[in-house]
């Protein structure tokens, strides 16, 4: 069996996506969906429900007041961020362990999934992207595929460094010669398996910034540079450090520049104890 054969089995071994975050990103996504649908299928299920309070009551949200029921949540912080909630909710499960290829330890990969979703929401907001939650659940699972790949990279990763060391490979780049497939590749591979949305599936897959992607795509350059900020702020830097080019242009089509960066990085960094408080709360 090929390894990329190989890697595409270990999809099954993943937590399929609960069926309600399908459910509530399709009618997120849909511009005629009623909310209040979205509403009706939170409130219907007691285990998203009470997780969902839960993060709503985390000390990132700072509420001078309990958030008691569905309905308050959604008065309180909104229909976009509880729909962003429970995506981040149903994703938890497949990040929760170490990714030793990586050299990530437990929780490390979801710390930095939580923080690229968040940060690439907010980007999104700062540039008036409207695709606000497709922004914020490809940056919360842009990095699925290193979950599968973190066993296979382990056994091959001297070879990878040695293509990065000598002769100048990003360390995307370098799995891609090794293993026959990439991270984004395989992220894309499964987030077609989940079915989601074709637009959900290019954005999880083009936001590594794959040769060839361009820069056309403004939230495919949401998601990349809310990325970079995370490897920037040391946020779930591996192994794999700092081998991945910075792509200035998907900045510059963005319409921002060296000072937003820097505003960007020190905002997030100013409130990453918040993150770790709703990070704990799952």
């Amino acid at each position: 069996m090929s390894a990329i054969s190989e890697l595409i089995r270990e999809i099954d071994g993943l937590k399929p996506m609960p069926q309600i975050a399908q459910q509530v990103l399709a009618l997120a996504e849909d511009p005629m969906a009623d909310t209040q649908k979205i509403a009706e299928l939170i409130r219907f299920d007691p285990f998203i429900t009470a997780d969902l309070l839960k993060m709503c009551n985390s000390a990132y949200f700072a509420r001078s007041r309990t958030i008691d029921s569905v309905h308050d949540a959604i008065n309180i912080l909104g229909m976009n961020r509880i729909v962003d909630l429970v995506v981040m909710k149903c994703g938890a499960g497949n990040f929760s362990g170490e990714q030793q290829g990586y050299g990530l330890d437990e929780g490390a990969l979801w710390k930095k999934a939580v923080s690229c979703a968040i940060i690439a929401r907010d980007l999104a907001v700062r540039v008036g992207l409207a695709d606000r939650h497709l922004v914020f659940t490809a940056g919360l699972l842009r990095d699925i595929g290193k979950v599968i790949l973190s066993r296979f990279v382990g056994e091959r990763f001297g070879r990878i460094q040695q293509l990065v060391a000598e002769e100048n490979y990003s360390f995307r780049e370098a799995e891609k010669k090794i293993l026959g497939v990439d991270q984004s590749e395989l992220s894309g591979i499964v987030a077609k398996k989940w079915g989601f949305s074709p637009r959900l599936q290019t954005l999880i897959r083009n936001s590594h910034m794959p040769e060839g992607v361009g820069f056309s795509d403004h939230a495919v350059n949401v998601v990349y540079v809310a990325d970079q900020v995370c490897i920037m702020l040391g946020i779930g830097v591996g192994l794999d450090g700092l081998a991945y080019r910075f792509h200035r242009e998907a900045l510059k089509v963005l319409g921002l520049g060296a000072r937003d960066l820097q505003e960007i990085i020190a905002g997030f960094g100013d409130k990453i104890r918040e993150v770790e408080d709703l990070i704990g709360s799952f």
